[in-house]
């Protein structure tokens, strides 16, 4: 799977990945945005697959239904109620906890649309696990998937804030309108 996706991400499509994922890090957050388009997510699933990376996600529900849901699944997809107020953040550090490797790749906006804010569950998720952050910026500009080096959350969660806002804003999306 990982020639097939390498072939497809770098030579079909032509796009290439400017840094690395941790190698000795088994525990972290992926954040990936700028999230403005369908297309970023099977830009994500074809990088997770050329990089060999055990990546999981989270996804709504729905998508999680017969007939296609075992494809989300197979792609290291978690189902999760969106519409409930159980406490989620919490949940997903039981997992983290839970094992001794494990990759939760998120968008930090939430939604393909245009938001004034991130969500910050990604954040708290990372802080609550005592894991760090890996951004990935899919900058369709450049066709290229940019993976910084692991951040390691402060106390200051606005410092930390303008770090990531900071690495992503000269990044364009597939619509630049919608981030």
């Amino acid at each position: 799977m990982k020639l097939v996706a390498r072939f497809i991400l770098y030579t079909v499509f032509g796009w290439k990945t400017v840094g690395s994922f941790p190698k000795s890090i088994k525990k972290y957050v992926i954040i990936a945005a700028p999230h403005t388009h369908w297309q970023d997510f099977p830009l994500g699933v074809l990088t997770r697959f050329a990089e060999g990376l055990p990546a999981n996600y989270i996804g709504k529900a729905s998508l999680f239904k017969p007939p296609f849901g075992f494809i989300f699944r197979w792609l290291g997809g978690t189902p999760i109620e969106r519409s409930t107020s159980s406490n989620k953040v919490a949940a997903i550090v039981d997992i983290f906890n839970s094992k001794d490797a494990f990759i939760l790749a998120m968008s930090p906006e939430g939604t393909r649309k245009k938001t004034e804010s991130w969500k910050t569950g990604f954040y708290y998720i990372a802080k609550g696990a005592n894991v760090p952050i890996v951004m990935i910026a899919l900058d369709f500009k450049n066709k290229e998937v940019k993976i910084a080096e692991p951040y390691y959350l402060t106390d200051h969660k606005e410092n930390d804030f303008n770090f990531f806002h900071i690495y992503y804003e000269n990044i364009q999306g597939k619509i630049p309108e919608n981030y």
